[in-house]
């Protein structure tokens, strides 16, 4: 039997996993977007479904002025007596902090400030009770992974704070995790940087201070110069299935075309971890991994397929709708009008820094069919409402219904830095459906109204959206949203669509 990668696509970036039994939970990085650090589960290491989110108020996670590479990095997972613990950096905010919930699925605590530097917080629970808690830091004695004892039940920092490894000499070493196997104290982290120099190499110490000893054969993942499908491996965190078999998750790019450009952003990846006679672990295929794998020989376990259309019927928004920063306050309801998503603009538009009135889904797919029913009567120019594929705020492409000259029109506007460029046509009175046709190197933008023929305004290509023009962490973001600067008509999303139609279509 074999499963193909990602195993969760779209934008999932630096994946942790802890097993309870035969539960396996994973969390993974949220930048800028609202809420925080989403929660998987499965039971074949293959098939996932979200439950849950780890941050889910203004007050675990303010976003305030964060750009949408900034907020939430690297979250790491792990399950101790009883209670789960996520560790993560808001680099806006308190800096290091973890959470503990006794369920995956939330209510997760408030935030407890860890006083060390770095990012990328992992945690590993001794057999003595210790805590280490281990970050990515330009210290005192230069750039590494540093690590100090705490008190879990407050945070405090029971020694001071040490370098243990500075990594086999790639740029930035980071996305530390110490595990403790047979004695011996193995630390894995990320060099090169999370782009397509991105690696995983592999220490080990008779003591969790180290000296820490590089695996021989390092990196034990890297797709560096490869000929492959799949780029930029690294991130990984390691998990030992109730079987005895080992796995690592991590992270990869799927770049469309070349030169290499990926717009979907970082994506979790699932291999086997093999462990050679003197003692040392292997990911994938010595280091290399492939879209079609082996499968765990665990029982398959799936989860009912998520529905093409959103509807909105429900008393709260689906887990995969994600705001941009924190929302404002009546930017947006389900109760307003019953059966439709109500947005009402405010004076943040997509090119801010600030809160826009936004509800947003990861485009998890290289080929999809994307179209949302609209009902916006623009009273005041400026206003306006629409669809946005939304990589940042200097780079998206937008279809909207707004007043331009007094009358009703549909744009379609592409925003690619300092270049912007706009198409527009009139439209009449009444809903208006807007549709989008994603493809792997293409976007095409249309809209159809009282039934009639649908009407093309326009496309845009998928690599000016991507991480290697656009810069940041994050991948396309596909979103409903609203702008009023000068007034505040609701614009009324009767239903959403999402489609995928390539090889992921049933996929998370």
């Amino acid at each position: 039997m074999k499963f193909n990668n990602p195993i969760i696509p779209g934008f999932y970036p630096d994946p942790s996993i802890c097993r309870v039994g035969e539960d396996y939970y994973l969390v993974t990085s949220t930048f800028g977007y609202f809420p925080g650090v989403p929660v998987f589960h499965s039971r074949d290491l293959v098939n996932w479904h979200q439950i849950g989110h780890c941050l889910t108020s203004a007050e675990q996670l303010p976003l305030a002025n964060a750009s949408t590479s900034g907020g939430i990095y690297a979250p790491t997972l792990r399950y101790y007596e009883g209670w789960f613990y996520m560790t993560t950096t808001n680099v806006n905010g308190v800096g290091n902090f973890f959470v503990k919930s006794k369920d995956p699925a939330g209510p997760w605590s408030d935030p407890v400030p860890v006083a060390q530097q770095g990012i990328d917080p992992s945690l590993l629970f001794d057999d003595d009770g210790r805590v280490y808690f281990q970050t990515a830091c330009l210290g005192n004695e230069g750039e590494g992974i540093y690590q100090c004892e705490i008190d879990i039940s407050s945070g405090r920092k029971l020694t001071e704070t040490r370098l243990i490894w500075r990594g086999t000499g790639g740029a930035s070493p980071e996305a530390p995790h110490l595990y403790k196997m047979n004695g011996l104290y193995y630390l894995m982290i990320a060099e090169g940087g999370t782009e397509y120099g991105h690696m995983v190499t592999i220490s080990r110490s008779k003591h969790p201070y180290g000296p820490f000893e590089p695996c021989p054969r390092n990196p034990i993942l890297s797709h560096r110069s490869r000929r492959s499908s799949i780029h930029a491996t690294g991130h990984a965190d390691l998990v030992r299935a109730q079987d005895g078999t080992w796995w690592a998750v991590f992270l990869g790019i799927r770049p469309v075309s070349y030169p290499m450009r990926h717009h979907l952003g970082r994506e979790v990846f699932l291999a086997p971890v093999n462990w050679a006679d003197d003692g040392w672990p292997s990911i994938g295929i010595e280091g290399r991994v492939e879209e079609t794998m082996d499968r765990p020989q665990l029982p398959e376990c799936r989860w009912p397929g998520k529905p093409i259309r959103d509807d909105f019927d429900s008393k709260a928004l689906g887990l995969d709708w994600v705001f941009l920063r924190n929302p404002v306050q009546g930017s947006w309801s389900l109760r307003e009008r019953p059966g439709s998503l109500v947005l009402r603009g405010n004076a943040s538009s997509l090119n801010d820094a600030g809160c826009p009135a936004f509800v947003g889904r990861r485009l998890c797919h290289f080929s999809s069919l994307i179209s949302a029913a609209l009902d916006f009567e623009p009273a005041y120019e400026g206003e306006e409402a629409g669809l946005t594929l939304f990589m940042n705020e200097r780079y998206h492409y937008d279809l909207a219904v707004k007043l331009i000259n007094g009358e009703k029109s549909v744009v379609f506007r592409r925003t690619v830095g300092s270049l912007r460029s706009e198409q527009t046509r009139r439209c009449s009175e009444g809903p208006v459906v807007l549709r989008v046709d994603a493809e792997p190197e293409c976007f095409n933008f249309s809209i159809e109204q009282n039934a009639s023929e649908v009407i093309v305004m326009g496309s845009g290509e998928s690599h000016l959206l991507a991480t290697e023009v656009a810069g940041g962490f994050t991948g396309v973001i596909v979103a409903m949203y609203a702008y009023g600067e000068n007034g505040t008509t609701p614009a009324a999303f009767d239903w959403f669509d999402y489609e995928g139609t390539d090889n992921h279509a049933s996929r998370v």
